[in-house]
């Protein structure tokens, strides 16, 4: 079990101000560890940006045993909360299932994705956290509950920001295994994105749109295609397919997965990068505003009025789609929703103060941010179930054993 230094966060951006990190290697350690600590929360894969899951002591789940479960009468799978979406993708592969949806990175904890409603891309396709069919977590006085959508507590169980418990388990639904073809078109022209943007992310199962906001020749479309639905056209709205391989992060090692409309299993294409390799060069910066959908233009025209103070310190942008969920704490609660994505150069100093700047831009469409990427602040209001959440953490954890600064500044 044992306890030894935290480290930084994925990029390094964030350094965990928490003195022990256990690594319990049995649901009853875990158990033991969370009712002793005064102050605790779960690490997941280090993705998140922010302090929201620091705490004085930390608990990791990567030592307990995977235990993967697939139920095919009821299509759905079972797995601890620990693993890694592209750990579970492959055994779920290997027979014959799939999930609905995926992330860009394969790389990141289920328990964290869910937690923080991080989410794939597609018009028709939820967060990832709109799969879940069921949770086990530990409690602050070191019980195991069970939640599932029969009960009342559901909706605000799932993403949830850790604010209840350890969640060591998960369930989520899965369907037959499909495959998928990635195809890249670039230099879509800004006008033509705007004109057509219901057309464009309709085209294809799960649609990406890459952008830094001034240069029309660095925005691309990303279409992937089930090859039991609509096959790709041959451009997009003045956007030309590629034939060459289209990096994200560049001068670096090839490491997306596979373009050029080559099939493969879904949990092959679906991410963005590929599994075995680092995902990122990690020095980087990460914001996310999720929008209603009704809002989407309005809200892209706005921030393409900051394009010339955003792209000096700026990777690249992506904007992507979810369908509505019922999830209290979900970017996409009771509406469609279009996300807006910035991958920063590490320039804190610059970026930072960029962040006030694009909130203000964006108040008036009700932009929501992601609960794991840098934001300045959280306006209540957009989140009608918000109260009802708060009571919630206080039933589950009365003496705020899992609370943090992250979650008394911006949500309790």
């Amino acid at each position: 079990m044992g306890s030894v230094s935290i480290g930084t966060n994925w990029a390094g951006y964030h350094e965990y101000a928490a003195t022990a990190l256990h690594r319990p290697t049995s649901i009853e350690q875990l158990q033991e560890i969370v009712a002793a600590a005064p102050k605790v929360r779960a690490l997941g894969s280090r993705h998140s940006f922010n302090d929201l899951a620091d705490s004085a002591e930390l608990v990791t789940l990567e030592a307990l045993e995977p235990d993967i479960r697939v139920d095919d009468e009821s299509e759905t799978v079972s797995f601890s909360a620990g693993i890694r979406y592209g750990d579970l993708a492959s055994a779920l592969q290997a027979q014959g299932w799939a999930l609905r949806n995926m992330g860009s990175l394969p790389h990141i904890s289920v328990g964290g994705a869910i937690a923080t409603s991080t989410h794939g891309s597609g018009d028709r396709n939820g967060t990832l956290a709109r799969a879940v069919s069921g949770l086990e977590l530990v409690t602050a006085d070191g019980r195991l509950r069970t939640i599932t959508p029969a009960d009342e507590a559901f909706d605000g169980a799932v993403v949830a920001l850790g604010a209840l418990g350890v969640v060591t388990r998960v369930t989520l639904d899965i369907e037959p295994s499909y495959q998928v073809r990635q195809d890249v078109y670039a230099g879509l022209p800004w006008a033509r994105l705007l004109e057509n943007y219901d057309a464009i992310t309709s085209r294809a199962y799960s649609v990406s749109i890459f952008t830094n906001w001034v240069d029309d020749s660095r925005t691309t479309v990303w279409l992937k295609s089930r090859l039991d639905e609509r096959q790709p056209p041959k451009d997009v709205y003045g956007a030309v397919a590629l034939t060459d391989e289209m990096r994200l992060v560049e001068g670096e090692e090839s490491n997306t997965t596979q373009q050029g409309g080559v099939p493969g299993p879904w949990n092959e294409r679906l991410p963005h990068f590929k599994m075995g390799f680092t995902p990122s060069n990690g020095d980087e910066l990460q914001t996310e505003y999720l929008v209603p959908r009704r809002h989407a233009i309005e809200a892209l025209r706005a921030v393409h009025e900051l394009g010339p103070r955003i792209a000096p310190h700026l990777h690249i942008t992506e904007l992507r789609t979810m369908a509505a969920d019922s999830l209290w704490l979900s970017g996409a609660y009771d509406t469609d929703a279009t996300a807006i994505h910035f991958t920063w150069k590490n320039e804190p100093a610059a970026v930072l103060p960029l962040l006030p700047v694009i909130e203000a831009a964006l108040q008036p469409f009700d932009a929501r941010p992601h609960w794991g990427k840098l934001f300045h602040s959280v306006r209540p209001e957009l989140y009608p179930r918000l109260t009802d959440f708060v009571e919630l953490t206080r039933e589950f954890d009365p003496e705020g054993k899992f609370s943090n600064g992250f979650l008394e500044k911006h949500v309790l």
